[in-house]
Protein backbone atom coordinates (compact mmCIF):
# COMPACT_ATOMS: atom_id res chain seq x y z
CA UNK A 1 0.00 0.00 0.00
CA UNK A 2 1.48 3.27 -0.87
CA UNK A 3 1.52 5.71 2.27
CA UNK A 4 1.49 9.74 2.06
CA UNK A 5 2.85 11.86 4.93
CA UNK A 6 1.15 15.25 4.29
CA UNK A 7 0.58 18.26 6.82
CA UNK A 8 -2.84 19.55 6.64
CA UNK A 9 -3.41 22.29 3.73
CA UNK A 10 -0.01 22.09 2.36
CA UNK A 11 0.74 21.44 -0.82
CA UNK A 12 0.67 17.76 -0.19
CA UNK A 13 -3.18 17.97 -0.65
CA UNK A 14 -2.35 17.61 -4.35
CA UNK A 15 -1.08 14.10 -4.15
CA UNK A 16 -3.80 13.09 -1.33
CA UNK A 17 -6.08 14.04 -3.97
CA UNK A 18 -4.50 12.34 -6.77
CA UNK A 19 -4.48 9.48 -4.41
CA UNK A 20 -7.93 9.60 -4.15
CA UNK A 21 -9.30 10.27 -7.23
CA UNK A 22 -7.57 6.85 -7.90
CA UNK A 23 -9.45 4.91 -5.87
CA UNK A 24 -6.94 2.69 -4.65
CA UNK A 25 -5.57 1.42 -1.40
CA UNK A 26 -3.41 4.17 0.23
CA UNK A 27 -2.53 5.52 4.01
CA UNK A 28 -2.02 8.60 4.54
CA UNK A 29 -0.45 10.12 7.28
CA UNK A 30 -0.49 13.02 9.31
CA UNK A 31 2.73 14.69 9.89
CA UNK A 32 4.24 18.47 11.12
CA UNK A 33 6.93 19.58 9.37
CA UNK A 34 10.23 19.33 10.30
CA UNK A 35 8.82 16.93 12.69
CA UNK A 36 11.68 13.90 13.68
CA UNK A 37 9.34 11.16 12.18
CA UNK A 38 8.98 13.43 9.30
CA UNK A 39 12.69 13.95 8.55
CA UNK A 40 12.97 10.11 9.41
CA UNK A 41 11.62 9.45 5.52
CA UNK A 42 12.66 12.82 4.02
CA UNK A 43 15.88 14.37 5.67
CA UNK A 44 14.60 17.95 4.50
CA UNK A 45 11.35 17.48 7.24
CA UNK A 46 9.47 18.78 4.28
CA UNK A 47 6.09 17.61 2.87
CA UNK A 48 4.88 15.77 0.72
CA UNK A 49 6.47 11.98 1.08
CA UNK A 50 5.24 9.04 -0.73
CA UNK A 51 6.69 5.75 0.15
CA UNK A 52 5.76 2.81 -1.88
CA UNK A 53 5.00 -1.05 -0.90
CA UNK A 54 8.95 -1.63 -1.44
CA UNK A 55 10.01 1.34 0.83
CA UNK A 56 11.22 3.43 -1.84
CA UNK A 57 10.41 6.89 -0.41
CA UNK A 58 9.95 9.84 -3.28
CA UNK A 59 10.03 13.46 -2.29
CA UNK A 60 8.83 17.21 -3.91
CA UNK A 61 4.44 17.43 -5.46
CA UNK A 62 5.71 17.52 -8.80
CA UNK A 63 7.37 14.19 -8.91
CA UNK A 64 5.01 12.72 -7.05
CA UNK A 65 2.16 13.51 -9.18
CA UNK A 66 3.70 12.67 -12.01
CA UNK A 67 4.69 9.30 -10.67
CA UNK A 68 0.84 8.51 -9.74
CA UNK A 69 -0.37 9.67 -13.42
CA UNK A 70 2.13 6.83 -14.71
CA UNK A 71 1.64 4.42 -12.53
CA UNK A 72 -1.78 4.78 -12.41
CA UNK A 73 -3.02 5.36 -16.30
CA UNK A 74 -6.35 3.89 -15.76
CA UNK A 75 -7.50 6.99 -13.85
CA UNK A 76 -6.69 9.65 -16.51
CA UNK A 77 -5.41 11.67 -14.91
CA UNK A 78 -1.75 12.14 -17.18
CA UNK A 79 -2.21 14.32 -20.34
CA UNK A 80 -2.45 12.06 -23.56
CA UNK A 81 0.45 10.03 -25.08
CA UNK A 82 1.52 13.24 -27.43
CA UNK A 83 4.29 15.54 -27.57
CA UNK A 84 2.85 18.58 -27.38
CA UNK A 85 -0.21 17.36 -24.91
CA UNK A 86 2.70 15.89 -22.45
CA UNK A 87 4.71 19.28 -22.79
CA UNK A 88 1.36 20.68 -21.85
CA UNK A 89 0.92 19.34 -18.51
CA UNK A 90 5.13 19.43 -17.79
CA UNK A 91 4.48 23.07 -18.17
CA UNK A 92 2.10 23.44 -16.20
CA UNK A 93 3.80 21.55 -13.50
CA UNK A 94 6.47 23.34 -13.48
CA UNK A 95 3.96 26.50 -13.51
CA UNK A 96 2.81 25.51 -9.91
CA UNK A 97 6.11 24.42 -8.68
CA UNK A 98 8.67 27.27 -10.04
CA UNK A 99 5.73 30.21 -10.30
CA UNK A 100 2.89 30.16 -8.26
CA UNK A 101 4.02 28.33 -5.09
CA UNK A 102 6.81 30.42 -4.77
CA UNK A 103 5.00 33.80 -4.63
CA UNK A 104 3.26 32.45 -1.79
CA UNK A 105 6.77 32.28 0.38
CA UNK A 106 6.46 35.82 0.87
CA UNK A 107 3.46 36.00 2.80
CA UNK A 108 4.06 32.81 4.75
CA UNK A 109 8.01 33.65 5.72
CA UNK A 110 8.19 37.22 5.15
CA UNK A 111 10.93 37.10 7.52
CA UNK A 112 13.17 35.24 4.64
CA UNK A 113 13.30 38.43 2.49
CA UNK A 114 14.03 40.97 4.85
CA UNK A 115 16.65 41.64 7.16
CA UNK A 116 14.56 43.95 8.95
CA UNK A 117 12.46 43.02 11.83
CA UNK A 118 9.78 45.66 12.13
CA UNK A 119 6.37 44.66 10.87
CA UNK A 120 6.11 47.70 8.73
CA UNK A 121 8.95 45.81 6.62
CA UNK A 122 7.34 42.42 7.18
CA UNK A 123 4.21 43.89 5.60
CA UNK A 124 5.55 45.21 3.09
CA UNK A 125 7.42 41.75 2.04
CA UNK A 126 4.11 40.55 2.35
CA UNK A 127 2.33 43.03 -0.27
CA UNK A 128 5.14 42.25 -2.83
CA UNK A 129 3.81 39.05 -2.67
CA UNK A 130 0.14 39.31 -2.85
CA UNK A 131 1.24 41.41 -5.86
CA UNK A 132 3.13 38.52 -7.24
CA UNK A 133 0.76 35.54 -6.76
CA UNK A 134 -1.90 38.11 -8.40
CA UNK A 135 0.12 38.00 -11.43
CA UNK A 136 0.32 34.27 -11.60
CA UNK A 137 -3.25 34.51 -11.22
CA UNK A 138 -3.41 35.98 -14.04
CA UNK A 139 -2.22 34.17 -16.26
CA UNK A 140 -3.90 31.36 -14.77
CA UNK A 141 -7.44 33.23 -15.48
CA UNK A 142 -6.47 34.53 -19.26
CA UNK A 143 -5.55 30.64 -19.83
CA UNK A 144 -8.90 28.69 -18.52
CA UNK A 145 -11.05 31.89 -20.60
CA UNK A 146 -11.84 28.82 -22.88
CA UNK A 147 -11.49 25.45 -20.82
CA UNK A 148 -12.98 24.21 -17.69
CA UNK A 149 -9.49 22.56 -16.98
CA UNK A 150 -6.18 23.61 -17.57
CA UNK A 151 -5.20 21.44 -20.05
CA UNK A 152 -8.77 20.83 -21.54
CA UNK A 153 -12.09 19.37 -21.04
CA UNK A 154 -10.56 16.82 -18.09
CA UNK A 155 -9.22 17.07 -15.26
CA UNK A 156 -5.70 16.01 -15.01
CA UNK A 157 -2.91 16.23 -12.00
CA UNK A 158 -2.13 19.81 -12.82
CA UNK A 159 -5.83 20.72 -11.34
CA UNK A 160 -4.83 19.06 -8.36
CA UNK A 161 -1.85 20.51 -7.90
CA UNK A 162 -3.25 23.93 -8.33
CA UNK A 163 -5.88 23.49 -5.85
CA UNK A 164 -3.99 23.64 -2.33
CA UNK A 165 -2.17 27.12 -3.94
CA UNK A 166 -6.07 28.68 -4.64
CA UNK A 167 -6.94 27.88 -1.33
CA UNK A 168 -4.29 29.82 -0.36
CA UNK A 169 -4.91 33.06 -2.33
CA UNK A 170 -8.66 32.85 -0.62
CA UNK A 171 -7.06 32.54 2.85
CA UNK A 172 -4.29 35.54 1.87
CA UNK A 173 -5.86 38.26 -0.89
CA UNK A 174 -8.46 40.20 0.65
CA UNK A 175 -10.04 40.02 -2.39
CA UNK A 176 -9.60 36.05 -2.56
CA UNK A 177 -10.28 34.96 -6.22
CA UNK A 178 -12.59 37.44 -6.93
CA UNK A 179 -10.56 39.25 -10.07
CA UNK A 180 -10.11 36.29 -11.02
CA UNK A 181 -13.64 34.64 -12.54
CA UNK A 182 -12.02 32.05 -14.20
CA UNK A 183 -9.70 30.41 -11.40
CA UNK A 184 -12.57 30.77 -8.96
CA UNK A 185 -14.67 28.36 -10.99
CA UNK A 186 -11.60 25.91 -11.65
CA UNK A 187 -11.27 25.82 -7.72
CA UNK A 188 -15.00 25.34 -7.36
CA UNK A 189 -14.94 22.88 -9.75
CA UNK A 190 -12.16 20.30 -7.85
CA UNK A 191 -13.92 21.96 -4.35
CA UNK A 192 -17.40 20.33 -5.70
CA UNK A 193 -15.95 16.78 -6.53
CA UNK A 194 -17.38 14.26 -3.80
CA UNK A 195 -13.28 12.49 -3.59
CA UNK A 196 -11.60 15.96 -2.65
CA UNK A 197 -14.65 16.46 -0.26
CA UNK A 198 -13.59 13.47 1.46
CA UNK A 199 -9.66 14.35 1.43
CA UNK A 200 -10.81 17.63 2.61
CA UNK A 201 -12.38 16.11 5.87
CA UNK A 202 -9.83 14.07 6.56
CA UNK A 203 -7.42 16.79 6.79
CA UNK A 204 -9.50 18.57 8.91
CA UNK A 205 -10.19 21.29 6.41
CA UNK A 206 -13.98 21.55 6.26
Amino acid sequence: MLTLFYSPGACSLAPHVVLEWIGQPYEAKRVKTGSEELKAVNPAGAVPVLRDETGWVLTQAGAILHYLARRFPEAGLDAPADPKAQAELDRWSSFMTGDLHPAFFPLFMPNRYTTATDEAALAAVREAGMGLVRKRLALMDAHLADRPYLLGEARTIVDAYAFPMLRWAIGKLPEKLEPFPQVQALHDRIAADAAVRKVLAAEGLG
